[in-house]
């Protein structure tokens, strides 16, 4: 797991309409509520969202969050071109990345810090296509370790109409799946470098 240590931790979901990005945000900060952890989530509407690209975003600490806002995310999603075109360059040297694979066939991915993997694709095989925001938080939260799994798990369940559980089951446990398989293809000997807190405009 490429752990993120950054306390504050900057979240930034990004991705486009019917992709749930927004309810991605929420039910990530509900779980971080869960493991009593102090959290802000924000989100764009209006203009933004209708042009193609929309992002959520959610700080997550330990200690009061001095500013509401993600200034550099530590780790962020992109789920659609559109928002890989406009968030990937937005972001530091530590910035853990999980992009869908169709989002660019530029060879960005690393394996230590920047994933590719077949969001959308899998979701589609496990479930219809409102499972995307879950499969993308389970392998996400896999790979950085924002939040416990039980607690992601359990926010995405009280989000779900009981006829949607099981589909969002399945899209958990096939996320899961995705950054094992992530994880497994990195070369042993390369890990990522825990990263340190050094915004002070998160009160770090």
């Amino acid at each position: 797991m490429t752990f993120v240590a950054r306390d504050p931790v900057q979240v930034r979901l990004t991705g486009t309409g019917g992709q749930g990005v927004i309810t991605a945000g929420i039910i990530l900060a509900e779980a971080a509520l869960m493991d009593g952890r102090n959290v802000v989530q924000t989100q764009s509407y209006g203009p933004e969202a209708r042009l193609g690209a929309s992002k959520s975003e959610v700080i997550i600490s330990t200690r009061k969050i001095a500013y509401p806002q993600v200034t550099v995310p530590d780790v962020l999603l992109c789920l659609s071109e559109d928002a890989f075109n406009k968030y990937f360059r937005e972001r530091h040297d530590d910035t853990i990345v999980l992009l869908d694979s169709a989002v660019t066939d530029e060879p960005v991915e690393d394996g230590r810090r920047i994933f590719k993997l077949p969001i959308v694709a899998t979701a589609l095989q496990v479930g219809p296509r409102v499972v995307v925001n879950v499969v993308a938080l389970a392998a996400l939260n896999a790979l950085t370790g924002l939040v416990s799994q039980a607690a992601l798990k359990a926010a995405v369940l009280r989000r779900v109409p009981d006829r949607l559980r099981e589909p969002n089951e399945a899209a958990f446990a096939a996320g899961e799946r995705l950054a094992v398989t992530a994880q497994e293809a990195i070369p042993r000997g390369r890990s990522h470098r825990p990263a340190v807190n050094s915004n002070p405009a998160q009160g770090g």
